[in-house]
């Protein structure tokens, strides 16, 4: 089996944030990482070359692939922002259409800016995605 490619390393966040933000989403970076490290009580750390994560996970799929991942994290993707989060189930399923403008893919939350989202079904969000990965695989090692 092949290797997860996206792993933690010891990259920093703050180049990676000067390198890739506008001034609108180094704020709006600055204030994800504040979200995200109270909500998993956990620093943040590069995944691999783009992402910023906290906290981590071991899963194992049926397949048999396993492999390990940040608990909660984000990117910037050009102009827009990532929040990587799990949103299946009904309770965190109601909360999308409450957050704001943004689209949603499998695991991945796109948005343009934070202003266009309510903060607080953002973080009810992110905190149902940590609660659930800890249920589904564990607690989250600290990383």
């Amino acid at each position: 089996m092949t290797a997860n490619k996206t792993q933690a390393t010891g990259a920093s966040v703050e180049a990676y944030i000067a390198s890739r933000a506008n001034e609108e989403q180094s704020a709006d970076c600055r204030a994800l990482m504040a979200l995200l490290g109270n909500i998993t009580q956990q620093p943040p750390k590069m995944w691999g070359p783009s992402i910023v994560g906290y906290g981590s996970y071991r899963y194992t799929y049926e397949s048999g692939r396993t492999g390990e991942a940040c608990l909660a994290g984000f990117a910037i993707r050009g102009r827009e922002l990532v929040v990587y989060l799990s949103a299946e189930g009904e309770n965190q399923a109601a909360l999308l259409p409450k957050l704001g403008k943004h689209r949603m893919g499998k695991s991945c939350l796109y948005f343009k800016r934070l202003a266009d989202l309510d903060r607080s079904i953002l973080e009810r969000l992110i905190a149902g995605s940590v609660a659930e990965i800890k249920r589904r695989y564990g607690a989250a090692d600290a990383s």
